[in-house]
């Protein structure tokens, strides 16, 4: 069998091309037995169109890929039957 490649496509303009975008952040919280703030370094990755600019998260993507996987797995079942 030869090797297929389904790509993700943007639901928005189907293009396949996207770049990744980082963003970072700090998260600031009182703690409740003293009056000090403590903080968390965050870092969000998101995905962005090339095409037309829609931003994925990541697990908007991995769960289209799982999605695609699966479409995938049932047409190779319903074409043995």
């Amino acid at each position: 069998m030869d090797d297929i490649k389904d790509y993700m496509v943007c639901d928005n303009c189907k293009n396949k091309n996207f770049i990744r975008i980082y963003n970072f952040a700090l998260q600031f919280r009182k703690v409740n037995f003293s009056d000090d703030v403590i903080y968390d370094e965050v870092s969000e990755e998101l995905y962005q169109c090339t095409h037309c600019q829609k931003i994925f998260t990541e697990q908007q993507i991995d769960a289209r890929l799982k999605e695609i996987a699966n479409d995938r797995l049932r047409s190779f079942s319903d074409g043995k039957r």
